[in-house]
């Protein structure tokens, strides 16, 4: 009996009849890392050796083309740059982006860290009701909010704000947040977990001037129910 060459893999036998050039290029887009040869031959499902000789055409094609973004081999795999010709154009669309104002989403988030800080991620989703791990990472990445330590019970990290929130919102000091009694329903028994009037409150501060957020994890048209993407 003749032995039978038996898939690994689901998607084997249609990855074997993928273009070369077009599958690498697609496994490349969303890689956040430099990949070797080996790792996108096994991805694509062709011999390492045509991977490799691929790759290099790859790199020579964009550059003739003068496209705007060039395939680079470096620390030890490929992955797509901007070309530095047209970095200017790049650094001009995230520095505008930067003065986009906050999505609800992000506004709610940040306003449960400046009145319950310092406080935890999970802490914040379970507040809002939803996944907070996109808007906790843009109100990072754009200084608004940072580490301050963990939680001494789960050892999970705690978030605060940061003196560039201060400068932004134009407050001294958080001892000078809005008051958000006046933002809560006449209601002896209401519980405050979900700090109803509190992103009203900073939002009215926040309308004095636009506040950075990074547009790539603006939030979209329609979420995913319980996801916040911020």
């Amino acid at each position: 009996m003749t032995d039978q060459h038996v898939p690994t893999g689901p998607h084997e036998l249609e990855l074997e009849m993928l273009d070369l050039k077009p599958a690498l290029e697609a496994v490349l887009m969303v890689a956040d890392q430099p990949l070797d040869h080996l790792i996108l031959a096994q991805a694509v499902g062709h011999p390492p050796t045509d991977v490799q000789a691929a790759l290099a055409e790859l790199a020579q094609e964009y550059t003739e083309q003068g496209r705007g973004f060039e395939l680079r081999n470096i620390a030890g795999g490929w992955r797509f740059f901007t070309r530095e010709e047209y970095a200017g154009a790049v650094e001009r669309f995230i520095l505008d982006g930067q003065q986009a104002r906050l999505t609800q989403a992000a506004l709610e988030t940040m306003a449960v860290v400046a009145y319950r800080q310092p406080i935890t991620r999970s802490r914040i989703s379970a507040i809002r009701g939803v996944n907070v791990d996109g808007v906790v990472r843009t109100l990072v990445t754009r200084g608004l909010i940072e580490e301050g330590g963990v939680d001494g019970e789960s050892g999970a990290i705690l978030y605060r704000t940061t003196s560039y929130f201060l400068e932004r919102m134009g407050l001294g000091s958080l001892s000078e947040l809005p008051d958000i009694a006046q933002h809560l329903p006449d209601m002896d028994d209401m519980e405050d977990e979900g700090l109803p009037g509190a992103e009203t409150a900073l939002a009215d501060v926040a309308a004095q001037e636009p506040i950075a957020e990074d547009g790539d994890d603006a939030e979209p048209a329609a979420p995913t129910e319980g996801d916040d993407r911020g």
